[in-house]
């Protein structure tokens, strides 16, 4: 594995973290879906994608794709996907500068806590371990995406029913998923590439990787405008992590340390990764939007649109 891959997750987790605010200012500016017909997520996907917000956000994720497309093919999808839940951390100081306000001694608490979990698990982990990242193996990823696609249908349907902060959460998980089979099938098509432009065109993997791209796309959208972005952020964080790392020991025979000692620094360190990452997301929040003077005429980022969870 090459070292350029740390830097490059971090470099991409850093240009996520700023899209974020304006993807949630896009959610907040489309139609409800309410139940999720058609009709709705159709006038839903159109609006989305004619917002000025959304696609400056979709520019800035552009760039982080791809630092985030190098650094899966320098590194391992079990290294660089916790990598990325840092976006939390540079998250932190920009929404308080946005918002002229001092850090608070709690959320330096959870972000030390934060990292300490990510750093504990990449040194037990994939310390002095040699990198293996094997084609998928049809039957786990079969299984997976039988999996995949039970647990989003799942979850979408319980986040209609519940609505507000308990439906923008489960969304958040579906997006976390999402966005972990998506690293997976990145991680397969750059490896793909390197067998020329022709293999990657004729391969399933590319065209998976559209879909599993915008489906995660459209569940981020949805669970921005379903509630708080403190109910779908923390979701999103800890999720994608966690699945990724899953996928990548099942799927695609990623080494990690599995010695009894190791495997216990492992839990704890995710533990910690993901009760940082959940607290830190939740104290989190969005900088007032000032009052409009059009439809898009805000001088500063905003926050949420008020929901009966906030």
């Amino acid at each position: 594995m090459s070292v350029l891959a740390y830097p490059l997750a971090l470099a991409a987790a850093a240009t996520f973290a700023v899209a974020i605010p304006l993807e949630h200012r896009a959610a907040d500016r489309t139609p409800d879906v309410g139940g999720f017909s058609p009709r709705q997520l159709g006038s839903f996907a159109r609006a989305t994608l004619q917002n000025r917000w959304w696609l400056l956000g979709m520019g800035l994720n552009t760039l982080g794709f791809g630092m985030h497309a190098l650094a899966l093919s320098l590194g391992g999808l079990t290294v660089v996907q916790p990598l990325l839940v840092a976006n939390l951390l540079f998250a932190l100081p920009v929404n308080h500068w946005l918002r002229r306000e001092p850090i608070k001694r709690i959320e330096l608490v959870w972000a030390a806590v934060l990292v300490v979990g990510l750093c504990g698990f990449l040194l037990i982990a994939t310390a002095r371990v040699a990198h293996t990242h094997e084609p998928a193996d049809r039957g786990p990823a079969i299984v997976a995406g039988v999996i995949v696609v039970l647990v989003a249908a799942g979850l979408a349907f319980a986040a209609r029913r519940a609505g507000g902060g308990t439906g923008a959460t489960l969304l958040g998980v579906v997006t976390g998923v999402m966005f972990a089979v998506t690293a997976s099938l990145i991680k397969e098509c750059t490896a793909i590439l390197t067998h020329g432009p022709l293999a990657l065109l004729t391969s399933w993997q590319l065209y998976g990787l559209a879909v599993a791209g915008a489906a995660g796309l459209l569940f981020n959208q949805l669970a921005y405008q379903a509630g708080p972005l403190s109910a779908s952020l923390p979701a999103i964080a800890v999720v994608d992590p966690l699945v990724a790392i899953l996928l990548g020991i099942t799927v695609f025979d990623e080494n990690l340390r599995h010695s009894p000692p190791a495997i216990i620094g492992e839990v704890v360190a995710l533990a910690l990764l993901a009760l940082g990452g959940i607290h830190l997301a939740r104290l989190e929040r969005l900088p007032k939007a000032a009052p409009a003077k059009g439809a898009d005429e805000l001088p500063d980022l905003p926050g949420h649109r008020s929901h009966p969870s906030t």
